[in-house]
């Protein structure tokens, strides 16, 4: 008998590699750090997923029923791996809770960390109540109370939403793109003008990167249907007035200073690496790049190879990441698994 595949992570991209695992019969245990499975979609409280329109609870729950109940899927939550040793077909791994597992190979889907505002305090966060995140909107639409601002529970006549929070900023060490904030923030200013008609939102850029379709499906429409005004523009900081926040910065289009008050300000989170990826890193034995994500090996061989053979890695462990894309991801490298397979039965 071969021995099962170890999954790091119970989100998305893995709960996919776990799917496609069991639907070949193969075992697999799954550990994930937090109390349950579903990984920032569902521990952040998501609302509607770009681009399938549908809740997060729904989509990315409907995927953990199906990783819990599925044959040969174990699930060890509130626990990592503290040490992981052997070669490819026989691995030991030992759990923070005392497990030991052994397992033919491992597939790394530790996910992401979400930058923390606080690294850009020039823009309020943590200064001023009702400059909030990303995440915290999706939270306000996900529980069914609407987008209220946090100091006093209105609903916000003026929104204004700062893409590349943490991305694309090379003052505090984020140089990269964190490739699904425009959309999302698109989606976003779509969803609080449908639940409040009369509110103006306005989405403040360096550049628009609604890459491939979701251009039509999210910058344009939410411009031609919603009308969400975009503005090209560096913004400098977020002050109040005492009653409402006043954003400063320079409309780089018309080469002008801009001072413009809102009742909410929305930062546009990017991703950063997973905070426990060095501890990974040396647990697992493989190769971080050089700004902390882990290390792809030969993208033309097979799909998420590390610098360790046996080991795999998928999804937004690897770099800022759809969540379409992480599920294929994990789908991925469990076939990356499979097809080697054969050949740990052979020496096992």
């Amino acid at each position: 008998m071969t021995k099962p595949v170890l999954i790091v992570g119970g989100g998305p991209a893995g709960l996919a590699a776990a799917h496609s695992l069991s639907t070949v019969g193969k075992e697999c245990v799954i550990v994930e750090k937090e109390d349950r499975l579903g990984g920032a979609p569902i521990l952040s409280g998501y609302a509607k997923l770009v681009p399938s329109g549908e809740w997060a609870r729904d989509a990315i729950g409907g995927m953990v029923k199906r990783a819990e109940g599925a044959p040969g899927v174990s699930v060890e939550t509130g626990a990592t791996v503290t040490s992981f040793d052997g070669e490819p077909g026989n691995f030991t791994a030992e759990l923070s809770n005392g497990k030991k597992i052994d397992a033919e190979a491992a597939i790394l889907c530790s996910g992401f960390t979400h930058f923390d505002s606080v690294n850009k305090p020039e823009w309020g966060f943590g200064t001023y109540e009702d400059v909030v995140t990303t995440t915290q909107v999706e939270q306000m639409i996900s529980s069914g109370d609407g987008v209220r601002c946090p100091s006093d529970g209105r609903k916000p006549e003026r929104v204004a939403i700062l893409l590349c929070v943490g991305s694309r900023d090379r003052q505090i060490g984020r140089e990269w793109c964190s490739k699904i904030c425009c959309t999302v923030s698109a989606n976003m200013a779509m969803e609080i003008r449908e639940e409040l008609p009369n509110c103006h939102v306005y989405i403040y850029y360096m550049d628009i990167r609604t890459f491939g379709l979701y251009e039509t499906k999210y910058y344009w429409k939410s411009q031609e249907e919603f009308k969400v005004k975009y503005i090209k523009a560096r913004i400098a900081e977020v002050t109040s007035d005492g009653e409402k926040l006043i954003v400063k910065g320079e409309d780089t289009l018309v080469k002008r200073p801009i001072t413009i008050p809102f009742d909410m300000v929305v930062h546009a989170i990017g991703m950063d690496p997973n905070v426990d990826n060095p501890t990974i890193s040396e647990t697992f034995g493989i190769d971080l790049e050089q700004h902390g994500y882990i290390d792809v090996g030969n993208r033309y061989g097979a799909m998420g190879e590390t610098s360790r053979p046996g080991v795999y890695v998928a999804g937004a462990a690897t770099g800022p990441e759809t969540i379409d894309d992480s599920i294929a991801q994990g789908h991925a490298a469990a076939m990356a698994v499979l097809s080697t397979s054969a050949d740990f039965s052979k020496t096992a």
